[in-house]
């Protein structure tokens, strides 16, 4: 009688709360999710902001202000000691190459080996070879031509290489606005060397385009060290790196040294103030521009290393009082116009990747709730199947007693 009784019930229209009252079951659907997709995002797209910059961005930031405005310095600085005192270049690049050796306690500590895995040990050499090699020629050309100059040949003749070799060997694709700051530093640098090759002196010709063509050797060697270290996979290949530098640095500026220079002993505060500077500000340098070209075309690296130009013209007129021409300003001017391209395009694809990337989440999201909402109503639909067996096993039971 009870039995007919909720059959009879059930068929009914009655609210929920009245089928609870007369111990019917009651079939309420899992609640929605009503979250908005659209506003899923929006918490972290506000977090990060739509100053997201790319691999790219990444790299020529580093290359700029760790690589290039750093190494601005040190060609002044390698002139301000000879002039103190005369210290020799590989003195320097030798003092240099010692405190590169301690980094190797640094990676004694990582438990790393000190030149990486063996079967990278040939490229890891030949990289330290032509960093010794780029660094030798380029501390000697800022003792025989003005630093500025030399800062000039070098970056112009590593970038022009890095452009040429990149689009050889690379699979990089430079892009218009690539190839615009590119044209343009370019452009920038003929500007500031032309004059000053057009106007070299007939006492000191030779010993000036000695210094050019140390200048342009150290340039090319330097677009091959980094092309080189691209190459890399290896944890701490930085370290590793900077530490095989030293030791090769150590191994051919010890012997060589005394041969080709006359050592100088000083207790000059103003020329050790001015090595460790060098030796700190280069290391610094070594570290970013290298961790760069692992991010961006070395190409583009070596034009943000141009910054150095820039750098070095400045504390070549404020502290050395040499002079700085018309056209050396608008060199500098060029240069600093096709970083500020570059910049802004990196930038500009940085905030795209970044907005493709959001979309991408938001939809990953948005899968995720309806794959969950779809689980909650097959859990439902499941309760409901067996509430209702259930329900037919107790009728059969009370209708047999």
């Amino acid at each position: 009688m009870r039995s007919n009784q909720g059959n009879h019930l059930s068929s009914l229209n009655l609210p929920r709360c009245h089928q609870a009252v007369w111990g019917l079951p009651t079939q309420m659907k899992p609640p929605a999710d009503h979250r908005d997709a659209r506003g899923v995002g929006n918490g972290r797209r506000d977090a990060v902001g739509m100053c997201h910059l790319s691999d790219n961005a990444k790299g020529l930031a580093v290359a700029l202000f760790g690589g290039g405005v750093p190494a601005g310095f040190v060609g002044p600085f390698t002139r301000i000691a000879y002039q103190a005192t005369r210290m020799p270049s590989l003195e320097i690049l030798l003092f240099r190459c010692i405190l590169h050796l301690t980094l190797g306690a640094a990676l004694r500590y990582r438990g790393a080996p000190l030149f990486g895995p063996r079967q990278a040990w040939r490229p890891i050499f030949v990289h330290a070879f032509i960093n010794v090699v780029s660094i030798a020629c380029a501390y000697s050309s800022f003792m025989v031509i003005p630093a500025g100059s030399a800062t000039t040949v070098r970056k112009g003749t590593s970038t022009l290489c890095s452009a040429i070799m990149g689009v050889v060997i690379g699979s990089y694709q430079l892009t218009v606005y690539d190839w615009v700051g590119l044209v343009g530093s370019m452009a920038g640098l003929c500007l500031i060397v032309v004059p000053e090759l057009m106007w070299l002196e007939k006492t000191t010709l030779l010993t000036d385009i000695l210094g050019y063509v140390l200048a342009m050797l150290g340039g090319l060697a330097l677009a091959v060290a980094l092309i080189i270290f691209r190459t890399f996979s290896h944890p701490a290949k930085l370290l590793t790196a900077a530490f095989t530098f030293g030791v090769v640095g150590s191994s051919l500026c010890a012997p060589l040294f005394p041969l080709l220079q006359d050592p100088v002993v000083t207790t000059d505060p103003l020329t050790w103030s001015c090595a460790t500077s060098i030796t700190v500000l280069a290391l610094v340098s070594f570290f970013c521009a290298n961790y760069a070209v692992t991010k961006t075309h070395p190409a583009l690296v070596c034009a943000f290393l141009h910054s150095e130009v820039v750098v070095t013209m400045a504390v070549q007129y404020f502290v050395l009082s040499e002079p700085v021409t018309a056209y050396d300003i608008g060199g500098a001017g060029a240069i600093i116009g096709s970083i500020v391209v570059v910049s802004i395009h990196n930038i500009n694809l940085g905030r795209q990747e970044q907005r493709e990337r959001e979309r991408e989440q938001e939809q990953r999201e948005q899968e995720q709730r309806e794959q969950e909402q779809r689980e909650q109503e097959q859990q439902w639909e499941q309760e409901q199947r067996e509430q209702e067996q259930q329900r037919q096993q107790e009728q059969k039971q009370q209708q047999k007693q």
